[in-house]
Protein backbone atom coordinates (compact mmCIF):
# COMPACT_ATOMS: atom_id res chain seq x y z
CA UNK A 1 0.00 0.00 0.00
CA UNK A 2 2.70 2.50 0.69
CA UNK A 3 3.97 2.22 -2.63
CA UNK A 4 0.85 2.90 -4.26
CA UNK A 5 0.57 5.95 -2.10
CA UNK A 6 3.80 7.05 -2.99
CA UNK A 7 3.08 6.82 -6.35
CA UNK A 8 -0.14 9.16 -6.03
CA UNK A 9 2.20 11.60 -4.59
CA UNK A 10 4.00 11.89 -7.33
CA UNK A 11 1.10 11.71 -9.85
CA UNK A 12 -0.18 14.88 -8.05
CA UNK A 13 3.40 17.11 -8.69
CA UNK A 14 2.77 16.28 -12.19
CA UNK A 15 -0.83 18.13 -12.25
CA UNK A 16 0.25 21.22 -14.48
CA UNK A 17 3.01 19.83 -15.60
CA UNK A 18 4.26 20.75 -19.65
CA UNK A 19 3.29 17.52 -21.74
CA UNK A 20 5.92 16.77 -25.08
CA UNK A 21 5.22 19.29 -27.28
CA UNK A 22 6.38 17.19 -30.35
CA UNK A 23 3.92 16.46 -33.26
CA UNK A 24 5.28 13.39 -34.07
CA UNK A 25 4.43 9.90 -33.53
CA UNK A 26 7.25 7.32 -32.66
CA UNK A 27 6.81 6.56 -36.07
CA UNK A 28 7.30 9.80 -37.31
CA UNK A 29 3.57 10.35 -38.96
CA UNK A 30 2.34 13.58 -38.29
CA UNK A 31 -0.24 14.27 -35.32
CA UNK A 32 -2.80 17.11 -34.48
CA UNK A 33 -1.14 18.07 -31.84
CA UNK A 34 -0.34 21.97 -32.60
CA UNK A 35 -4.43 22.15 -33.44
CA UNK A 36 -6.26 24.46 -31.30
CA UNK A 37 -8.44 22.54 -28.79
CA UNK A 38 -12.16 23.58 -28.29
CA UNK A 39 -14.13 23.09 -25.30
CA UNK A 40 -16.38 20.99 -26.99
CA UNK A 41 -13.33 18.39 -27.97
CA UNK A 42 -12.84 17.73 -23.99
CA UNK A 43 -16.59 17.33 -22.84
CA UNK A 44 -17.21 14.00 -21.53
CA UNK A 45 -15.16 11.53 -19.73
CA UNK A 46 -11.39 10.70 -20.64
CA UNK A 47 -9.44 7.56 -18.50
CA UNK A 48 -5.76 6.96 -17.73
CA UNK A 49 -4.06 4.06 -16.10
CA UNK A 50 -0.60 3.65 -14.99
CA UNK A 51 1.12 0.54 -13.73
CA UNK A 52 3.48 0.89 -10.17
CA UNK A 53 6.57 -1.43 -9.76
CA UNK A 54 4.66 -3.59 -7.57
CA UNK A 55 2.26 -4.25 -10.59
CA UNK A 56 -0.52 -2.27 -8.99
CA UNK A 57 -3.48 -1.00 -12.20
CA UNK A 58 -4.19 3.05 -10.93
CA UNK A 59 -6.91 4.03 -12.63
CA UNK A 60 -7.54 8.24 -13.21
CA UNK A 61 -11.09 9.24 -14.87
CA UNK A 62 -11.56 13.04 -15.69
CA UNK A 63 -15.12 14.25 -16.59
CA UNK A 64 -15.41 17.78 -18.43
CA UNK A 65 -18.91 19.22 -18.17
CA UNK A 66 -19.27 22.40 -19.72
CA UNK A 67 -18.23 24.58 -16.81
CA UNK A 68 -17.15 21.80 -13.84
CA UNK A 69 -15.07 18.82 -13.40
CA UNK A 70 -13.86 16.03 -11.26
CA UNK A 71 -11.23 13.89 -11.39
CA UNK A 72 -10.85 10.45 -9.42
CA UNK A 73 -8.15 7.87 -8.90
CA UNK A 74 -8.71 4.57 -7.76
CA UNK A 75 -7.56 1.24 -8.17
CA UNK A 76 -10.10 -1.50 -9.33
CA UNK A 77 -8.70 -4.59 -8.12
CA UNK A 78 -8.66 -4.98 -5.39
CA UNK A 79 -10.76 -2.20 -4.87
CA UNK A 80 -9.40 1.09 -3.62
CA UNK A 81 -10.33 4.65 -3.26
CA UNK A 82 -7.04 6.71 -3.21
CA UNK A 83 -8.42 10.34 -4.26
CA UNK A 84 -10.44 12.69 -5.59
CA UNK A 85 -10.10 16.92 -6.63
CA UNK A 86 -12.34 19.07 -8.55
CA UNK A 87 -14.50 22.10 -9.41
CA UNK A 88 -14.61 24.89 -12.14
CA UNK A 89 -12.54 25.33 -15.03
CA UNK A 90 -11.56 27.54 -18.31
CA UNK A 91 -10.21 26.58 -21.31
CA UNK A 92 -7.44 29.18 -22.46
CA UNK A 93 -5.26 29.12 -25.39
CA UNK A 94 -4.77 24.76 -25.01
CA UNK A 95 -4.71 25.28 -21.56
CA UNK A 96 -7.11 24.38 -18.44
CA UNK A 97 -7.16 26.25 -15.88
CA UNK A 98 -8.56 24.39 -12.58
CA UNK A 99 -10.49 26.23 -9.85
CA UNK A 100 -10.31 23.77 -6.69
CA UNK A 101 -13.76 23.25 -4.98
CA UNK A 102 -12.57 20.14 -3.29
CA UNK A 103 -9.54 18.24 -3.14
CA UNK A 104 -9.18 14.93 -0.50
CA UNK A 105 -5.97 14.54 -0.68
CA UNK A 106 -5.03 18.54 0.16
CA UNK A 107 -7.65 20.53 1.82
CA UNK A 108 -5.52 23.56 1.96
CA UNK A 109 -5.76 23.11 -2.21
CA UNK A 110 -9.61 24.21 -2.39
CA UNK A 111 -9.94 27.74 -3.45
CA UNK A 112 -6.33 27.43 -5.10
CA UNK A 113 -5.78 26.99 -9.19
CA UNK A 114 -4.09 24.33 -11.28
CA UNK A 115 -3.00 24.58 -14.19
CA UNK A 116 -3.39 21.54 -17.16
CA UNK A 117 -1.32 22.21 -20.52
CA UNK A 118 -3.40 19.79 -22.93
CA UNK A 119 -2.57 18.21 -26.77
CA UNK A 120 -4.70 16.36 -28.83
CA UNK A 121 -3.22 13.35 -30.56
CA UNK A 122 -4.87 11.04 -32.46
CA UNK A 123 -8.10 11.14 -30.83
CA UNK A 124 -6.23 10.87 -27.31
CA UNK A 125 -5.55 13.84 -24.81
CA UNK A 126 -1.86 14.46 -23.04
CA UNK A 127 -2.38 16.25 -20.05
CA UNK A 128 -0.53 16.39 -16.69
CA UNK A 129 2.07 13.89 -18.02
CA UNK A 130 0.06 11.49 -18.94
CA UNK A 131 -2.04 9.84 -22.18
CA UNK A 132 -6.05 9.65 -21.45
CA UNK A 133 -8.37 7.89 -23.90
CA UNK A 134 -11.49 9.40 -24.34
CA UNK A 135 -14.72 7.46 -22.86
CA UNK A 136 -17.34 9.27 -23.88
CA UNK A 137 -18.00 12.74 -25.69
CA UNK A 138 -21.03 13.38 -23.13
CA UNK A 139 -23.54 11.42 -25.24
CA UNK A 140 -26.05 10.01 -24.53
CA UNK A 141 -26.18 13.02 -21.80
CA UNK A 142 -29.79 13.05 -20.79
CA UNK A 143 -28.12 13.39 -17.36
CA UNK A 144 -25.18 14.60 -18.37
CA UNK A 145 -23.80 18.03 -16.64
CA UNK A 146 -22.87 18.81 -13.30
CA UNK A 147 -25.63 18.86 -10.49
CA UNK A 148 -26.67 19.75 -7.03
CA UNK A 149 -28.78 18.27 -4.37
CA UNK A 150 -31.66 20.51 -3.08
CA UNK A 151 -34.16 18.50 -2.40
CA UNK A 152 -34.53 15.34 -0.20
CA UNK A 153 -37.53 13.47 1.41
CA UNK A 154 -37.25 12.11 4.93
CA UNK A 155 -40.43 10.81 6.25
CA UNK A 156 -42.77 11.16 3.89
CA UNK A 157 -41.99 15.38 4.29
CA UNK A 158 -40.08 16.97 1.41
CA UNK A 159 -37.11 19.46 2.26
CA UNK A 160 -35.81 21.91 -0.07
CA UNK A 161 -32.49 23.97 0.59
CA UNK A 162 -30.65 26.09 -1.59
CA UNK A 163 -27.06 24.86 -1.31
CA UNK A 164 -24.46 27.21 -0.03
CA UNK A 165 -21.09 26.45 0.99
CA UNK A 166 -21.73 22.74 2.20
CA UNK A 167 -22.75 21.19 -1.22
CA UNK A 168 -23.21 17.11 -2.76
CA UNK A 169 -22.52 17.61 -6.31
CA UNK A 170 -23.16 14.89 -8.96
CA UNK A 171 -21.25 15.07 -11.94
CA UNK A 172 -22.02 12.89 -14.97
CA UNK A 173 -20.64 12.45 -18.45
CA UNK A 174 -22.36 10.33 -20.78
CA UNK A 175 -21.75 7.27 -19.47
CA UNK A 176 -19.75 7.70 -16.18
CA UNK A 177 -21.06 9.07 -12.74
CA UNK A 178 -19.22 11.19 -9.89
CA UNK A 179 -21.11 12.14 -6.62
CA UNK A 180 -19.27 14.44 -4.09
CA UNK A 181 -19.93 15.65 -0.58
CA UNK A 182 -17.69 18.69 0.48
CA UNK A 183 -17.44 22.17 1.82
CA UNK A 184 -15.36 24.89 -0.09
CA UNK A 185 -15.58 27.49 3.51
CA UNK A 186 -13.57 24.61 5.47
CA UNK A 187 -12.51 22.61 2.53
CA UNK A 188 -13.59 19.70 4.74
CA UNK A 189 -14.13 16.42 2.04
CA UNK A 190 -17.06 14.27 3.49
CA UNK A 191 -16.61 11.38 0.75
CA UNK A 192 -17.20 10.42 -3.09
CA UNK A 193 -18.11 7.45 -5.25
CA UNK A 194 -18.48 6.70 -9.05
CA UNK A 195 -18.28 4.75 -11.78
CA UNK A 196 -21.16 4.15 -14.94
CA UNK A 197 -24.21 4.48 -15.70
CA UNK A 198 -27.00 4.20 -17.60
CA UNK A 199 -30.14 5.40 -18.45
CA UNK A 200 -33.38 3.68 -20.09
CA UNK A 201 -37.03 3.95 -19.84
CA UNK A 202 -37.00 5.85 -16.65
CA UNK A 203 -34.51 3.69 -14.74
CA UNK A 204 -31.37 4.66 -13.71
CA UNK A 205 -28.32 2.88 -12.72
CA UNK A 206 -25.47 3.21 -11.07
CA UNK A 207 -22.48 0.61 -11.24
CA UNK A 208 -19.95 1.55 -8.74
CA UNK A 209 -16.28 1.25 -9.19
CA UNK A 210 -14.93 3.63 -6.05
CA UNK A 211 -16.12 4.48 -3.41
CA UNK A 212 -14.27 6.56 -0.49
CA UNK A 213 -16.15 5.50 2.53
CA UNK A 214 -16.31 1.46 1.96
CA UNK A 215 -14.21 -0.14 -0.77
CA UNK A 216 -16.78 -3.20 -0.08
CA UNK A 217 -19.39 -1.00 -1.98
CA UNK A 218 -17.32 -1.66 -4.95
CA UNK A 219 -19.56 -3.87 -7.76
CA UNK A 220 -22.34 -3.08 -6.44
CA UNK A 221 -25.47 -1.52 -8.72
CA UNK A 222 -28.38 0.67 -7.61
CA UNK A 223 -31.42 1.58 -9.44
CA UNK A 224 -33.60 4.23 -9.25
CA UNK A 225 -36.66 5.52 -11.37
CA UNK A 226 -36.04 8.79 -12.74
CA UNK A 227 -37.71 11.92 -14.50
CA UNK A 228 -36.84 15.40 -15.46
CA UNK A 229 -39.35 18.01 -14.25
CA UNK A 230 -38.87 21.41 -14.86
CA UNK A 231 -35.31 21.05 -15.36
CA UNK A 232 -34.69 18.90 -12.25
CA UNK A 233 -33.88 15.24 -11.77
CA UNK A 234 -36.32 13.84 -9.45
CA UNK A 235 -35.34 10.23 -8.71
CA UNK A 236 -36.19 7.51 -6.24
CA UNK A 237 -34.71 3.82 -5.04
CA UNK A 238 -32.74 2.62 -2.48
CA UNK A 239 -29.23 3.43 -1.37
CA UNK A 240 -26.28 1.06 -1.12
CA UNK A 241 -27.36 0.77 2.25
CA UNK A 242 -30.65 -0.12 1.49
CA UNK A 243 -32.26 3.11 2.78
CA UNK A 244 -35.06 4.90 0.91
CA UNK A 245 -34.48 7.44 -1.50
CA UNK A 246 -36.66 10.29 -3.08
CA UNK A 247 -34.04 13.33 -4.10
CA UNK A 248 -34.03 16.18 -6.01
CA UNK A 249 -30.93 17.41 -7.94
CA UNK A 250 -31.14 20.89 -9.99
CA UNK A 251 -28.55 21.64 -12.42
CA UNK A 252 -25.69 24.07 -11.03
CA UNK A 253 -26.36 26.41 -13.78
CA UNK A 254 -29.80 26.94 -13.10
CA UNK A 255 -28.52 28.00 -9.63
CA UNK A 256 -26.18 30.20 -11.00
CA UNK A 257 -28.29 32.29 -13.38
Amino acid sequence: MKTTIIFCLTLLVCIGCETNSSNQTSDGKETNSDVEIQKVDLLGAWEADEKTDSGTVITHMITFTEKYFSEAIYVKEPAQFIWTLGGSWELVDNNATLNYEFFSLDTAQVGQQGNMDLKLVNGKMEASGRTWKKVDDGTPGELQGAWLITGRKRNGEMSRRTPGERKTMKILSGTRFQWIAYHTGTGKFSGTGGGSYTTTDGQYTENIDFFSRNNARVGASLEFQYRLDSGEWQHEGTSSKGDPIYEIWTPRTMLED
